[in-house]
Parts: C-alpha cells; sequence; structure tokens
C-alpha cells in the first residue's frame, strides 16, 4: 500500500499516518527525517545535502528525490509506505511518479485530509494551550501568524496536487474536521477498497 497523505498544516497528516503505520506496519515516510538520517549515514546524497545545508540553501529537489528513492529501496518499504510532507510541488508530483514508474511501482491512493481553515488556527491555538498547560514546549509553528504564512504557503505551492492527483484518479477526501477515530474509520474505508 503506497499512500500519499495531503492537507493543509494541522490538518492531522501526522496522527492519521501513525495510526496507518500502527495498523498496516508500513513506514511513514518523512523527507525531514530522510535528510536527517542521510546527512548521518554519511551517504553519497547525504554528504551532498550537508554540504547544501550547511551553506544554509535550501536543498534541490534533486537531492530530496534520490533521498526518497533510496529509502523506498529499504527493505521496510516493500510492503508500501506513507509519504509524509512529500511531494510539495507540481514538479516534485512528476518526479515521484517517474521515480516509482522506474520501480516498477505505482501510488494506490491520495487521501486529501479537507478541513476548514478558521477551524484549523483554533485547532493549532488549543494544541500551543494544551502542550504549555502539560510543561511541554509548544512548537514554533503553534503561533496563529507563522500558522498563517505556512497554510498562504500550501495553498500556493501544494494545494494543485489535489487537482493533479484528482486528474490521474487516485485522490479519496475524507472529512479532516471529524474526532480523530472517525477520521481514521473513514481512512481505513477507502484503503478496504484498494
Amino acid at each position: 500500500m503506497r499512500l500519499i497523505l495531503l492537507g493543509p498544516p494541522g490538518a492531522g497528516k501526522g496522527t492519521q499516518a501513525q495510526r496507518l503505520v500502527d495498523k498496516h506496519g508500513i513506514p511513514q515516510l518523512s523527507t525531514g527525517d530522510m535528510l536527517r538520517a542521510a546527512v548521518k549515514a554519511e551517504t553519497e546524497i547525504g554528504k551532498k545535502a550537508k554540504a547544501v545545508m550547511d551553506a544554509g540553501e535550501l536543498v534541490s529537489d534533486a537531492i530530496v528525490n534520490a533521498i526518497v528513492s533510496e529509502r523506498i529501496d529499504q527493505p521496510d518499504c516493500a510492503r508500501g509506505f506513507i509519504l509524509d510532507g512529500y511531494p510539495r510541488t507540481l514538479a516534485q508530483a512528476d518526479s515521484v511518479e517517474a521515480m516509482l514508474q522506474d520501480k516498477g511501482l505505482k501510488l494506490d491512493m491520495v487521501i486529501e485530509l479537507v478541513v476548514d481553515d478558521k477551524a484549523l488556527v483554533g485547532r493549532i491555538v488549543k494544541r500551543a494551550e494544551e502542550a504549555q498547560a502539560a510543561g511541554q514546549p509548544v512548537r514554533k509553528d503553534d503561533n496563529p501568524v507563522v500558522f498563517e504564512e505556512r497554510l498562504r504557503e500550501y495553498y500556493k505551492k501544494t494545494a494543485p496536487l489535489i487537482g493533479y492527483y484528482h486528474a490521474k484518479g487516485l485522490l479519496a477526501g475524507v472529512d479532516g474536521m471529524a474526532s480523530i477515530d472517525d477520521v481514521t474509520t473513514q481512512i481505513e474505508a477507502l484503503l478496504a477498497k484498494v
């Protein structure tokens, strides 16, 4: 089962991805985690990424694509994976498709968590308040001003993927405003059809 979870920041992608990992035993592939692991392992791609990051620059799509490709070749991805935070742009989506095709693989589904933007801001504020109350650090992006900037960035760069995957017949939407358990139930109902 090869999946992409789409939705704006705060939609619950991370929560649902973890539930999918736990239930189906497939890894969640986060580009951030993969970059850090490649740098730490000092792979060829990791060395290139480190040089770019050390120079204070953004890692190119080519480097990210190579890291994702390397990761997908690992044994724990044989039964599938969940792409998290990637692809973020149409160019990256084209790269994912080409990469999977080269490996004789294809995506099974792209699940969009459909949410209400105003309610998302409320969720973020609540998450920050709960973290503070529990004595935990508040994520720097759990600030309404920072969050709204991330939301604008999402709509500018990532939201076009919704149409892209819809046109390919891969997109399925779930009500991301439902309870966590209800969202999980909706996702599992979709996956039962794959």
